[in-house]
């Protein structure tokens, strides 16, 4: 299991050379792809479940961050079976609140300077009144965290591609309602090896005629073909994952060509056994083909690394130099949905952190 790559390295290390001396904490940042639940710390977890008296399984608690794999289904079931665990903590207003303050809090403590954060509402209908009244507190709730860190934040809708694609039309239909409003996209999430993509483009034109972002996952269970399927079924303007383009130029050429930012997330791809290591993660051949990159960490509550965690860890694996590191910043700011001005102040706060004397 991947342990450590939040702890920026030692002085004395490899990154003591002119090339590697900048603080990653202090590189302004957006985050594309942080999951609601996913989100969480796992001291909450923890003092949630023991408030509740709900009994956390091993991988949870003494085993964290658990020993994971998405080869097969049943892998992705124990995966999702953790997930579901985790979310049932969650019962009171103040429960929600607390995680995104504290997810925005963690957010701005690695350098993020605006954050995305996606949510099913429906996964939460039952406990809080329904999908209105419960996406009603997150937008309440990311207000409050947003005035109260300084993080600029906005909300996906994500629906879940293992449930029926008419659920996805209520999501997108709920999603527009509140375009402009705080929901700057719409999403399809969990196992992309279940379901027909086709059969959620109906609901992705409801959201692509209220302007919103189309974000859906594709590309890290499954390969090129997949992607294509959901660039051209969904109308991706933004990809979650799409690591896997890599294993097809004429896509990556495509996916470059058209500008559309893929959300690749390290640890989450060496936890589910897409690659075996971080330095197969193949950032390099992204990026060489042009391709528009948001490092992003998908479920740290579950992959045990958070936003600083990505930077660095492909910093490690593939000697990134500063300069390098910066472009990968600019572009998750290009990529994400802050409005221009926000875009053009953050764009030159990664400038002045690159001319900064070294170290400094």
């Amino acid at each position: 299991m991947i342990g450590g790559l939040d702890t920026p390295p030692p002085s004395g290390s490899d990154y003591s050379t002119d090339e590697h001396v900048r603080d990653l904490k202090a590189l302004p940042k957006a985050h594309l792809h942080l999951h609601f639940t996913g989100s969480m710390r796992h001291s909450t977890l923890l003092e949630l479940a023991a408030r509740d008296g709900i009994r956390l399984p091993d991988q949870l608690v003494s085993g964290w961050p658990p020993e994971l794999s998405a080869a097969d289904e049943k892998g992705w079931f124990r995966f999702q079976r953790l997930y579901d665990v985790a979310r049932s903590v969650l019962r009171t207003e103040g429960d929600v609140r607390r995680l995104i303050r504290e997810a925005a809090e963690d957010d701005v403590a690695d350098g993020g300077r605006w954050l995305e954060i996606q949510v099913d509402p429906s996964g939460y209908a039952a406990r809080f009144g329904g999908i209105t009244a419960f996406t009603d507190l997150v937008l309440d709730a990311v207000a409050d965290a947003s005035r109260g860190t300084g993080l600029g934040m906005a909300v996906i809708i994500a629906a879940n591609r293992t449930r029926h694609p008419m659920d996805a039309r209520v999501l997108a239909r709920l999603a527009a309602q509140y375009a402009g409003h705080g929901v700057v996209g719409f999403g399809l999430s969990n196992d992309e090896r279940r379901g027909r993509t086709e059969d959620f483009d109906h609901a992705f034109r409801i959201a692509e005629r209220a302007g919103l972002r189309l974000v859906p996952h594709g590309g890290e269970l499954r390969g090129p073909e997949h992607i294509t399927r959901v660039i051209d079924s969904l109308h991706a303007n933004r990809l979650g994952h799409g690591v896997r383009a890599a294993e097809d130029q004429a896509l990556l050429d495509r996916i470059a060509s058209s500008g559309i930012p893929l959300e690749v997330c390290p640890t989450s791809n060496v936890s589910l056994g897409v690659y075996s290591s971080l330095t197969e993660v193949p950032l390099p051949t992204l990026l060489a083909a042009g391709a528009t990159i948001a490092l992003g960490a998908d479920d740290p509550l579950l992959f045990g690394s958070r936003l600083l965690g990505q930077y660095a860890a492909m910093r490690a694996a593939h000697d990134l130099s500063d300069v390098q590191l910066a472009e990968l910043a600019r572009m998750s700011i290009r990529a994400s949905a802050a409005p221009d001005a926000t875009k053009q102040r953050l764009g030159a706060e990664v400038d002045a952190w690159l001319a900064a004397p070294d170290g400094e």
